[in-house]
């Protein structure tokens, strides 16, 4: 039997995410994940590849607010709700070369992004009155999809058989164990075979739903999670272990490179929404995973 096991939502991209017991599912991915980015003067994003430090800024979804603390700062508190900012300059940003579109939360939250990391930075939520488009090639199944300031989908699947098996290859060289928040996954399973998640076409998902939406939730599986450096990044420490400064990459090197992405490590599935938005994904709850294998 297939079970969620853990489910993560990253208000801020790159920061720190939250392990929630519950989720609300939406088209564009789990509520509140990357609705908000660090982000230059400019509008040029900020990433943990860049600056690792953004690993040490933590969040947590309050009634209102999203309260965004870090080690040494003053608590800060952000509106939850995108309409209590409609008055905000907008901003036209990117996630790497996609077009994406913030509204500036202002200049408390710029003050304080700045001292924190040390250099000029705003805060951006993402414009409701806009959208980011997914590739096209991956979405002929879903007719199309959106998301907000992902990488590049709506959710990341990853078994945890998979971090069970990196885990023993690490330990079987000397290194330590590293923690699932390395790969930053949306949806952690139980029940698959390591890696099976790489095969997994479908996942479907009996689920509780909110007045006028399907409470059937069915997720496609469209592209392997090609890994930058980022997972080599302690997210306790926002800075790679210093006695073993490459790993998990150096580790994945020798058995996950993928012909299909150019010789990219990956780890992980990125996943689409392609029915259920509005409703709720919980811990525990069984999932139908659907293989295939091409042709």
């Amino acid at each position: 039997m297939t079970t969620i096991s853990e489910l993560f939502v990253y208000p801020i991209k790159s920061c720190a995410g939250i392990t929630l017991g519950e989720a609300r599912l939406l088209a564009t991915g789990l509520e509140y994940d990357r609705n908000w980015m660090i982000t230059d003067p400019h509008g040029a994003m900020f990433t943990q590849r860049a600056y690792p430090r953004m690993a040490l800024i933590r969040v947590e979804l309050g009634e209102r607010d999203l309260i965004v603390r870090a080690p040494g700062m003053r608590e800060l508190r952000t509106p939850l709700d995108a309409a209590r900012l409609a008055a905000a300059p907008r901003v036209d940003t990117a996630v790497w070369r996609d077009a994406a579109y913030g509204l500036d939360t202002g200049e408390e939250t710029a003050a304080w992004f700045t001292e924190f990391l040390g250099l000029p930075a705003r805060l951006l939520r993402f414009d409701p009155e806009r959208e980011r488009v997914v590739d096209p090639d991956y979405t002929d199944s879903t007719g199309g999809a959106t998301t907000f300031f992902a990488d590049g989908f709506p959710l990341l699947v990853v078994g945890q058989a998979s971090l069970d098996d990196l885990n023993a290859r690490l330990n079987g060289k000397g290194a330590p164990s590293i923690r699932i928040d390395r790969f930053r996954p949306n949806i952690v399973l139980e029940g698959l075979d390591a890696y099976e998640e790489d095969y997994v076409e479908t996942l479907a998902v009996d689920a509780d739903a909110d007045a006028g939406a399907s409470s059937r939730v069915e997720l496609r599986l469209v592209k392997l999670c090609s890994r930058c450096p980022m997972p080599t990044i302690d997210q306790a420490r926002g800075a790679p272990d210093p006695d073993w400064p490459n790993e998990p990459t150096d580790t994945m090197l020798g058995y996950r490179v993928s012909e299909r992405f150019d010789g990219a490590v990956t780890f992980g599935n990125n996943a689409l929404v392609a029915s259920g938005a509005g409703a709720w994904l919980r811990v525990g709850q069984e999932v139908d995973a659907e293989l295939g294998f091409g042709d």
